[in-house]
């Protein structure tokens, strides 16, 4: 054979490998020798047969899978005659496939036991995927999507689900029963009590103990469920003034006790200080805790902390809570030391920041916190902003977090406090299905009658889905999990209830994913949807994907809800999907990434502040969740220019945030950004440019992925998607 191929083919196993034709030949061969000789082909044959399946896939215009050449060898052995050898051919193929249905998992585990499954070993940016308590999540995770692949979905869902035409988020979990993410009520585990692997808490009777119980608390949520949670410092502002109390009399004994003077001024002083002391050690708690700790899943508890002033009465509870905002943003822009001794950007916890009155102007009470924030931003990629300006507009008046990165709550009538406000800590969401636009767009090949058909088809499709995952978490009973629905993080179930009723009438969220409006755009006009000519097609199947969720609640009480999907290994599966399906079509079908939610493609040039305000109308329409972002350099000597972008979130859109770049080489010291670079062959790598290292145990990179920041490196699409961005500042 002449030229070397450099195509790159998919094994069933996810691992990505070289094209090498002598595997191509060694099964012709193996099936000629199995016939009688009169029947066989001659060597000639067989390499011509080779020859042209290596051309085929080098001049292929999608990702080649191992059942493409299959087809393609079947194909070249009848086109030479050999109707024998082709048919011992297909024996032994279908004998294959009947023994890798017999187990399924078995290649998956061990290619990743390997650390060769590209899939899998990068899912989560944020999960090493070579230390043993994430491999042992992972074998489990294969396990679980084998049993509900078989036995637990319908064969439509799992069809559709492998060829991409939409995406059945965390099968590796579906059969456990367990639910996506949540809003802790840590209100009521701090000031009623809560049990904890079977040990009474009682209400903490200081800041720091609050502190401490709230890390166990997240620690078990985050080991019962699969997604993100978030909690309100708000629910821990009430115990400062606990402990100020509590220092007071202690400060008041030992001055007394030595005689010192009563004086007032002295006594509060003292008081302060020893206060912000335990500020700064239960804060310190959270942060250092909720890094170290690692649950069963394999990484630190995905967990988003909420910081909005008007969330607690005006007065001296308010303002302890800006001390408690402060010192959070302080540490975290000080950032945390890896293991050698480098300060470096945690993923965790996320970070959101409300912009409010109180601190959106110079002359704002709070804007010294604002202030403090943008720097933190400039150095850390936290916090996120939430405008509740925007937010008052598009949610009855409310202002809460989303449940870990994006995912938001509806604000429902049916669930409301005795102080007359809506409920939302406490409520959950079901789970997620994506809807793949893209394919959509692409299946009608250009046709506008018959878009709006297939995308009515692939609704229902997704519609059964995510009744699959509601009817999977009906029946479950509270014992599963304690903590989350016997004893306030969710609930406060009794023993041997089901959870059916929370299912129901707005107390929990199930979600419609959807990817690729840009894409389907591109397919259907051959515009971006920036483009005014495209723009209004854009907005309307978004306002039909609206429609349908609440076609089916009405329908069905249930609280469907449209949600920009944060795709990682996704948006390369996606990619791959629609490449083997409908080959190479530009700015369609062309990168190895497909992009996320409603976002303008990161290869676009517009500016942050036009990007933001473009985004804010498709942000209305995905109220189950959603989140815009701007990329820009670094800005740790520019943080005007971050207090405007966050002056124009505050007037323009509900929730965005600013990425930043946050990387440091171990080999030369460099701080800067570490950049990607192309190989020969084709893969993508980083590389610092300052001394040229290669090795991602040396260095310290920290990207937004998908509205949280990842740490662990990514898949080649990822990546791609990474490097193709563009500054909007």
């Amino acid at each position: 054979m002449s030229p070397e191929v450099k195509t790159k083919v998919i094994k069933r196993n996810g691992k990505e490998v070289s094209f090498d034709i002598s595997k191509i030949t060694n099964a012709i061969q193996k099936a000629n020798d199995e016939v009688d000789k009169i029947h066989q082909i001659n060597i000639f044959q067989i390499s011509a047969i080779a020859e042209k399946i290596a051309k085929d896939v080098e001049e292929s215009s999608h990702a080649v899978n191992v059942e493409d050449i299959q087809d393609l060898v079947e194909t070249g052995i009848m086109e030479m005659r050999g109707y024998e050898v082709a048919q011992k051919y297909v024996r032994y193929r279908y004998k294959r496939e009947l023994t890798r249905k017999s187990n399924t998992t078995d290649n998956g585990i061990l290619a990743l036991l390997d650390h060769i499954n590209e899939e899998v070993k990068q899912e989560n940016s944020n999960k090493n995927p070579i230390i043993n308590s994430t491999q042992r999540d992972y074998m489990a995770g294969e396990v679980s999507k084998d049993l509900s692949k078989r036995v637990l979905l319908p064969e439509e869902i799992v069809r559709a689900h492998e060829e991409g035409i939409i995406h059945f988020h965390d099968s590796d979990y579906f059969a456990q029963r367990e639910h996506n993410c949540d809003l802790i009520n840590l209100e009521d585990m701090l000031q009623n009590g809560t049990v904890i692997s079977e040990t009474m808490i009682e209400k903490p009777h200081s800041f720091f103990t609050a502190c401490n119980v709230t890390t166990q608390i997240v620690a078990q949520v985050a080991s019962n469920q699969y997604g993100g949670q978030s909690f309100t410092l708000a629910h821990l502002a009430p115990f400062v003034d606990i402990s100020r109390k509590k220092l007071r009399a202690n400060v008041i004994a030992e001055r007394q006790e030595c005689g010192e003077s009563m004086d007032e001024t002295i006594i509060s002083k003292v008081t302060e200080r020893r206060l912000r002391d335990e500020i700064r050690s239960g804060i310190q708690t959270i942060q250092y805790q909720l890094i170290t700790l690692m649950t069963c899943n394999g990484q630190a508890p995905f967990v988003t902390m909420f910081m909005y002033l008007d969330e607690v009465e005006e007065g001296q509870t308010r303002d302890d809570l800006a001390i408690i905002i402060e010192e959070v943003l302080i540490q975290r822009m000080q950032g945390v030391k890896n293991e050698k001794g480098v300060w470096i950007t945690p993923a965790f916890p996320k970070l959101i920041y409300v912009l409010d009155e109180d601190n959106i102007t110079a002359d704002s009470k709070y804007w010294h916190l604002t202030e403090l924030a943008a720097k933190c931003t400039a150095k850390r990629m936290v916090p996120d902003y939430i405008s509740a300006k925007i937010m008052k507009e598009l949610k009855k008046g409310e202002v809460y977090p989303c449940m870990g990165c994006r995912s938001f709550l509806t604000v429902e009538d049916s669930q409301m406090l005795p102080n007359g406000k809506h409920k939302f800590y406490g409520r959950f969401n079901q789970g997620v299905v994506t809807i793949n636009l893209v394919d959509v767009a692409c299946s009608s090949e250009g046709d506008m009658d018959l878009f709006w058909k297939i995308l009515d088809e692939r609704l229902e499709l997704c519609h059964r889905a995510l009744r699959c995952r509601h009817e999977r978490l009906l029946g479950t009973v509270s014992d599963v999990a304690p903590i989350l629905w016997q004893n306030g993080a969710l609930a406060r179930l009794k023993k041997g209830e089901t959870i059916d009723k929370l299912l129901y009438n707005g107390y929990s969220t199930i979600s419609l994913g959807y990817a690729g409006l840009y894409e389907m755009c591109m397919r259907m006009y051959g515009k971006s949807h920036t483009d005014p000519e495209a723009k209004p097609f854009a907005l309307k199947v978004m306002q039909h994907l609206n429609d349908k969720c609440n076609e089916w609640k009405a329908a069905e009480n249930i609280s469907y809800s449209l949600y920009g999907t944060p795709m990682e290994s996704t948006t390369y599966k996606f990619s791959k999907c629609l490449q083997k399906r409908f080959g190479i079509i530009p700015g369609v079908t062309d990168k190895n990434y497909i992009t996320n939610s409603y976002h303008v493609h990161v290869t676009e040039e517009i500016d942050a502040f036009n990007k933001l305000k473009f985004e804010s109308e498709f942000q209305k329409l995905s109220p189950g969740g959603a989140i815009s972002y701007v990329e820009v350099p670094n800005m740790q000597d520019n943080i005007p220019a971050v207090l405007s972008v966050m002056q124009f979130i505050y007037d323009n859109i509900m929730y965005a945030e600013l990425n930043t770049k946050s990387d440091y080489c171990e080999c030369c010291g460099y701080d800067g950004e570490i950049k990607i670079i192309e190989e020969e062959s084709g893969k993508l790598v980083w590389e610092c440019p300052n001394c040229g290292n290669r090795d991602q145990s040396k260095m310290s990179v920290a990207r937004r992925t998908c509205g949280y920041i990842g740490t662990q490196f990514w898949n080649q699409g990822r990546t791609q998607e990474i490097k193709d961005r563009v500054l909007h500042l």
